[in-house]
């Protein structure tokens, strides 16, 4: 799949499923801004994309800011000429818990990282990829946006809201031949939001319960999202948008 020298941000990269993304983009050729609010693991990735022999660069920005989400695709401009991919992985949720005793600092942050990163995004992206004739979004939501399950009630609808808006946008900005498309992964038990999801340490027990749900047998891998992601964003997914990938082990069948 081609993705050589497309230039390509990922956010939230600094660990699990979006630092799989951005090695597994570099290794294929992408020119990759790495983004997270950890200035020290961002730039570890870095680091490691560059050993590899891959090209990065790492841009601290908080996602919920437009004066930092617009700095950042400037700075990919800046680095490499234009933007081909924004990739929007950053994402927070509540503690697995009920609905009354989620409060609403916890409500207001998981829409902010979750749903609001996504309109910052569109804002200051789709003007650099009208620019460059088209462009793609990836959304990274969750199998939480269409097979929701009590005690994440508001992480369920701040995904369900990511990918809803994502099919809007795919219709209104295709004339722009600007593809949006989502990636819903299943429990990946190695994030560093595991703990939140399941609610509280992820032991054995807590693993064979998730376990259970995934016909296929196995927890989804931040390599599994990244094949999927390199899809989408290749010459090769150029006419697939509007889509969500389940990658979930036909969890959510």
């Amino acid at each position: 799949m081609n993705i050589n020298q497309k230039v390509v941000i990922v956010t939230g990269s600094g660990g699990g499923i979006g630092e799989g993304i951005a090695k597994h983009f570099a290794a294929h050729g992408a020119k990759v801004l790495v983004n997270d609010i950890n200035s020290a693991a961002g730039q570890k990735v870095v680091k490691d994309i560059q050993a590899a022999g891959g090209t990065a660069a790492f841009f601290a920005a908080d996602v919920t800011r437009s004066d930092d989400v617009k700095a950042m695709v400037q700075e990919a401009v800046k680095l490499w000429g234009h933007l081909d991919v924004m990739i929007n992985n950053a994402g927070w949720t509540h503690r697995n818990r009920p609905a009354l005793e989620v409060s609403e600092e916890e409500f207001d942050k998981c829409y902010a990282v979750n749903m609001k990163s996504i309109y910052l995004a569109t804002v200051h992206a789709v003007p650099e990829f009208r620019k460059n004739g088209g462009g793609s979004f990836i959304n990274i939501a969750s199998t939480a946006g269409i097979r929701p399950r009590p005690g994440l009630t508001w992480y369920n609808g701040s995904k369900g809201a990511v990918i809803t808006t994502s099919k809007s946008l795919a219709s209104e900005l295709g004339p722009d031949n600007i593809r949006v498309n989502c990636i819903n992964p299943v429990f990946n038990p190695d994030t560093g939001l595991s703990a939140e999801f399941a609610g509280g340490p992820v032991d054995e027990a807590k693993r064979a319960k998730f376990m259970a749900t995934i016909p296929l047998g196995r927890f989804s891998t931040s390599l599994d999202v990244a094949n999927a992601a390199l899809y989408l964003a290749s010459d090769e997914g150029s006419f697939i948008s509007g889509v969500c990938i389940e990658v979930d082990g036909a969890r959510c069948v």
